[in-house]
């Protein structure tokens, strides 16, 4: 088992990905840099390789899956994660690292935003969406966790080796935020300067295409880890809805003793039976969902086992 492990993804990073490599080594002597190449089409699995890194490949195209293939393969008491274009500070690390190992924390999130992102990011549509996706998750999930979507994180052993990693792609981040959440496990934030893409490095991250996958993430993942707050909205607004409609016939069965629009009628009687529908549709999905959180601290706790184990031979 690794002291450290840097975890690298990378998909076509040539101009950078020597330099990360080397600025890692150097901030962590005692972590082992690993460079996962996402099919790339340019040197990045020469020159990372050159640098010391160990160059494995994830032939399923997509962040997500990059992580997932990480997460799997490699044993560590604590995870680094960075991209691999040179905009996170390698400088940063020990501060990153430091909570997992000294005091049990099990996610470290490197806060761009609190810093220099707005001022060195050059692209507005990025700026607006991680201060919304932010907000978002916050009000709905109830944390304060400063940068949802940031790329440089720490992990414990725990963390890794209990998350089920679903998400394909750029989505990742916000998956692994709401998971760490929802599990109620121990978040730290640390602010980290960001500084802009090197002239030259191509950013991969598109701002309207996954920007849309990262609000379906959301919303799918409120859906699963809160059911009986999404279904009980829908029920809301479905008997909100049945009422509106139901008034006026009311009042003219009231004054004239005649009901003579029947389909409206109709109709708020199928929206009732459908808010009823969904109230208990929550009610069953959240009696699964506190299954689920049992069922994970049996995992977590198998997890601190294996951890023990492995330190002690």
């Amino acid at each position: 088992m690794d002291r450290i492990a840097v975890l690298i993804p990378c998909y076509n990073e040539e101009k950078t990905v020597a330099k990360v490599v080397r600025d890692f080594r150097s901030a962590l002597p005692e972590a082992v840099v690993y460079v996962y190449d996402n099919n790339s089409s340019d040197r990045t699995a020469e020159l990372a390789l050159e640098a010391g890194a160990i160059v494995r490949h994830e032939h399923k195209q997509g962040k997500g899956n990059v992580i997932r293939s990480m997460f799997q393969d490699i044993d560590a008491e604590c995870y680094l994660m960075a991209d691999g274009d040179d905009t996170y500070p390698a400088e940063a690390a020990p501060e990153l690292v430091r909570p997992i190992l000294d005091h049990g924390a099990d996610m470290v999130v490197g806060d761009r935003l609190s810093s220099t992102y707005f001022a060195e990011n050059k692209r507005p549509f990025h700026n607006l969406g991680n201060v919304g996706v932010r907000r978002a998750i916050n009000l709905l999930f109830r944390n304060n966790i400063k940068d949802i979507m940031t790329g440089y994180r720490a992990f414990s052993y725990e963390f890794v080796k209990t998350f089920p990693v679903l998400s394909k792609g750029f989505e990742i981040e916000t998956e692994m935020s709401i998971h760490a959440v929802d599990k109620n496990m121990n978040i730290e934030n640390v602010v980290i300067d960001y500084r802009n893409r090197p002239e030259g490095s191509i950013s991969k991250l598109n701002t309207y295409s996954d920007g849309w996958k990262v609000i379906l993430t959301i919303i799918r993942l409120y859906r699963v880890y809160r059911p009986m707050a999404f279904f009980g909205l829908i029920s809301l607004a479905l008997a909100l809805l049945a009422v509106l409609l139901f008034l006026p016939i009311m009042g003219e069965y009231v004054t004239t003793g005649l009901v003579p629009r029947f389909p409206t009628l109709i109709v708020c009687g199928f929206l009732a039976i459908a808010a009823i529908q969904s109230l208990f549709t929550g009610l069953t999905l959240q009696t699964i969902q506190k299954k689920n959180l049992q069922d994970f601290e049996m995992l977590l706790m198998r997890a601190k086992r294996e951890k023990r184990e492995m330190d002690s031979k």
